[in-house]
């Protein structure tokens, strides 16, 4: 089966999508999801947690006064690499502030067909390496590289 494969990162918009890269495809949901786990094992690092932000946020809408459905489904995976954060916290002990590293995979309410996998962008300087690490994981996870 072939499936397509939309990219693009997200540059415009609110300030904070400023602050975000992603790419958006036509896979599953779950299909992304195991794309993610198998990229981020395949660098030798290991998920430390995931977190169902989606669940949440549905699980204590009305608890909150919304009726907004956000997301179908929403995770963030957790995970951090001891060599290159050992490097960046070498660099700036304040570098601790960015680990672990996060990639997030999302299906929104309104684009159910659209899934979307993405990650915070990291200052310049040495934070970048891992901004390019996590550029490939998330491209891999979805046949782009």
């Amino acid at each position: 089966m072939r499936l397509t494969t939309i990219a693009f990162t997200v540059l415009g918009g609110m300030a904070q999508a400023n602050d975000i890269i992603s790419y958006e495809t036509a896979q599953s949901f779950d299909d992304v999801v195991f794309g993610l786990e198998n990229a981020i094992l395949g660098q030798g690092l290991v998920v430390d947690s995931v977190h169902s932000v989606g669940d949440m946020l549905e699980r204590t809408r009305t608890d909150v006064g919304s009726d907004v459905v956000i997301y179908r489904n929403a995770q963030v995976f957790s995970f951090c690499s001891a060599i290159v954060s050992r490097k960046m916290m070498e660099a700036d002990p304040l570098n601790i502030a960015y680990c672990p590293y996060d990639i997030f995979v999302m299906v929104t309410d309104d684009r159910s067909d659209v899934t979307t996998i993405g990650f915070q962008r990291f200052p310049e300087g040495p934070m970048k390496e891992v901004e390019d690490l996590l550029d490939y994981i998330a491209r891999t996870a979805i046949g782009l590289d």
